[in-house]
């Protein structure tokens, strides 16, 4: 008799960090996280959710969420009492993207390709995590009909996903992004052109040319403690972190 199969755990938001690591060496092997395991925690203790709203949330039941709550505190605690490593990956989930406003965004014409740009001052912004603005154009048959400057409204990591799928994005230039911002990406349906620099505009005439690059793999796998990006012409990762299989981020 075949066993009974786990519910999918649906998650509003696919971390962006998914490595974190004691000041000098970690004690031990790594604590296993999974990414249900956090968006609990996202949900009970960041965003303040009761279990029954965050079961309802997540598709699954309370006395469910009540395990995986307790599971994941024992996690972090033994993370931070005993200088442990904690990495954050997989669990049987399905992303569902948190429900953002596109109120300020124009809506999109029938027949169209809407392209979003990574933006800072005319430029790609170059850690996708931290955009705080997107230029939006809307192509059809290689020209650009409309495009505008929009905020985020202060949507941040992971949700940026949904921002964008809400917005009715097909495809997304950007500079540095990380693994899990590029899986929210394409599970969302946007394809993805990573490691861009420059002029948004240039970028985009590059893409209706076909002459863009394009990297769907993350070009920004910072991860670590104290660290901030800041607007450059690289990814800017800077403070006390390590950097795996990091090419082309120009961290320093």
């Amino acid at each position: 008799m075949a066993g009974r199969r786990e519910k999918l755990r649906r998650v509003g938001i696919i971390p962006e960090y998914r490595g974190f690591t004691p000041d000098g060496l970690a004690s031990g092997d790594a604590i296993d996280m999974t990414v249900d395991e956090l968006e609990v925690l996202r949900l009970c203790d960041l965003e303040g959710l009761n279990q029954e709203a965050v079961a309802q949330q997540m598709g699954i039941g309370r006395a469910t969420v009540a395990a995986i709550c307790s599971r994941a505190h024992r996690k972090v605690a033994n993370a931070l009492v005993n200088g442990r490593a904690l990495s954050i990956e997989g669990g049987n989930i399905a992303y569902s993207p948190t429900p953002t406003t596109t109120a300020i965004w124009p809506a999109k014409e029938v027949g169209t390709m809407r392209v979003a740009t990574t933006y800072d001052n005319g430029n790609i912004f170059m850690h996708f995590g931290r955009s705080e603005q997107f230029k939006i154009y809307d192509i059809q048959d290689g020209k650009v009909l409309n495009e505008q400057v929009v905020g985020t409204g202060g949507t941040g990591h992971g949700a940026l996903a949904g921002l964008l799928a809400n917005g009715g994005v097909d495809t997304l230039i950007c500079g540095g992004i990380g693994g899990g911002a590029i899986n929210a990406l394409t599970q969302a349906g946007i394809t993805v052109y990573a490691g861009a620099q420059g002029s948004c505009d240039a970028c985009v005439e590059a893409l209706i040319a076909g002459t863009l690059a394009q990297t769907g793999e993350a070009t920004c796998d910072c991860h670590g403690r104290e660290h901030e990006h800041e607007h450059g012409e690289s990814c800017g990762c800077h403070g006390h972190h390590d950097h795996d299989g990091h090419e082309g981020c120009g961290c320093h």
